[in-house]
């Protein structure tokens, strides 16, 4: 550790460990309760504790990472450790590319600062601009007053910096969308100021040259906000899993190659390969080994969440639900015919919303739904629909993904595609084995499914060259046979149009003028 270092953190240790020290003296004389030494012994040991780890992490930015989270945390009452904290995890964020994290540490030390500048008329008081960009803002307007807190004043200018540097944050981690709510908070500051217009010029500009990133990201589809891992530690004899053992986190990364770039994996692999495992049974683990289980989630929204939160960017800002699903069988096995495919859904709960100052959260709340096959085949029926609808609906359509789509969609092969769970489900002989509902359910499910797969076709046969007419032929051929074979199964007579009404599918204004042509 390099004397620069040293000297960064012992007088910070001092200084909250004299702090402590003063407090317990202090209620120690005034008869308070004895949780209250409990909570200042906690403190101080995770300080001196914190303190002695980060020597050995400074090359283990995720966990140097953690160990500085935790004394910030613990500085609830030391308003300038805490900033000072939150500032050094911006840093090292920044360091290793994790723009939004860092962002997330100076909106945090914004709030913080807004907060104590109030707190003598409001105390609760913290500016809806910055929770409107993070719920977790709200740990900065819980700071504790104990005595002997330090007694910082900060003046607007500072507030003002630390404002910037928000801007300057969310602009590098791409999240243009929640800049317009920081500005919010600037413009009123340089407006009482009568040498303020190159100043108001500036946030200006910043703001109109938001918007056109916003456009074009959403253009592009290349901004790439997150990837999730639920990652699951067990056992207690291997590096860092010591006081890790049974916990399991949500890990953000901002690019695919996980494995490869997120600590303490990294670790892992430079050590041994041997100690790493996907797949896990608690109960047969080797305790002479540390295991790991990673697995790859999506964000997780109901009903309600996906039409208040239409854009790429709502779906990923602020969340804290995840899913991930495994399919099983009720003999054991995990893959078997459609008929007796289960799938188990898991939804997990993270204890903060992501982005957040740090890249991984911990989960607090799981949840299991057991989907019956009957269940399996309206949930794969209803993905496949969403899917032709989503590229139906982008303003610039992804030709060879619409085709690929639209070529697993019409297949009419015995055991594959969505015609196989009709075969499954639906027929005469299927159907009475099933709960009326479902068996609706299902039906109503691919009634919409043809109709997204006729404004597909549609829209392909719009936009194709000369060279792809032979191809797109035999794609409507597919779909004649399976329109009528599905008819067929479910006795009604499928309506091939596009109708224009609320809540059902968007399409261009274009085909809404007639009815789809097949022939």
């Amino acid at each position: 550790m390099t004397l620069k270092k040293r000297r960064f953190f012992f007088p910070q240790m001092i200084i909250a460990v004299s702090q402590s020290l003063f407090i317990i003296n202090y209620f120690a004389n005034s008869g308070r309760p004895r949780k209250v030494f409990k909570d200042l012994t906690k403190r101080i040991h995770t300080v001196l504790m914190a303190t002695a780890q980060m020597k050995e992490k400074v090359k283990d930015p995720e966990m140097l990472i953690d160990l500085q989270y935790s004394l910030a945390k613990s500085y609830t009452s030391i308003s300038e450790l805490r900033k000072t904290w939150l500032d050094s995890m911006a840093k090292i964020h920044i360091k290793n590319g994790d723009f939004s994290e860092a962002a997330m540490c100076y909106v945090h030390i914004a709030a913080l600062v807004a907060f104590l500048r109030k707190k003598q008329k409001q105390k609760q008081f913290v500016p809806l601009a910055f929770k409107k960009i993070t719920p977790n803002i709200d740990e900065e307007g819980a700071m504790k007053e104990d005595a002997g807190m330090m007694d910082v004043h900060y003046s607007e200018e500072v507030l003002l910096e630390l404002l910037e540097q928000c801007v300057d944050g969310l602009w590098k981690a791409e999240r243009y969308e929640v800049i317009s709510e920081i500005s919010k908070l600037i413009i009123p500051i340089h407006e009482k100021c009568q040498e303020s217009e190159v100043n108001l010029t500036q946030v200006y500009r910043t703001l109109h040259g938001a918007y056109p990133k916003i456009l074009e990201v959403m253009h592009t589809k290349k901004r790439l906000l997150g990837t999730f891992f639920r990652v699951a530690f067990y056992g207690q004899v291997i590096f860092f899993l010591e006081e890790e053992d049974g916990k399991e986190y949500i890990y953000k990364e901002p690019k695919l190659n996980f494995m490869l770039t997120c600590t303490p994996f990294s670790l892992l692999f430079n050590k041994t390969q041997n100690f790493l495992t996907f797949q896990v049974n608690v109960k047969e683990l080797d305790p002479k080994y540390a295991h790991i289980q990673v697995t790859y989630v999506k964000p997780y929204f109901d009903d309600k969440e996906l039409t208040e939160r239409k854009t790429e960017f709502e779906r990923n800002h602020n969340i804290n639900r995840f899913v991930f699903e495994a399919p099983y069988t009720l003999s054991g096995k995990k893959q078997g015919c459609i008929e007796e495919q289960c799938k188990r859904r898991t939804i997990l709960t993270t204890s903060n919303s992501f982005p957040y100052v740090k890249k991984r959260i911990a989960i607090n709340y799981e949840q299991q739904i057991h989907l019956k096959p009957i269940d399996v085949a309206t949930d794969e029926i209803k993905d496949k629909t969403a899917e032709l609808q989503k590229l139906c609906s982008s303003a610039d359509v992804d030709m060879i993904q619409l085709q690929l789509k639209l070529q697993g969609c019409v297949s009419v092969q015995v055991n594959a595609g969505p015609l196989a769970y009709a075969r499954a489900f639906l027929n005469d002989s299927q159907a009475s084995k099933y709960p009326a509902k479902k068996v609706n359910e299902l039906k109503d499910m691919f009634r919409k499914f043809i109709q997204a797969c006729s404004i597909a076709l549609e829209l392909n046969e719009r936009l194709i060259k000369e060279d792809q007419i032979e191809y797109h032929e035999g794609l409507k051929s597919n779909f004649r046979d399976m329109v009528k074979e599905l008819s067929d199964i479910i006795h009604e007579q499928a309506s091939i149009r596009v109708i224009e009404k609320e809540n059902m599918i968007w399409v261009p204004k274009v085909l809404l003028s007639k009815p789809i042509s097949l022939k």
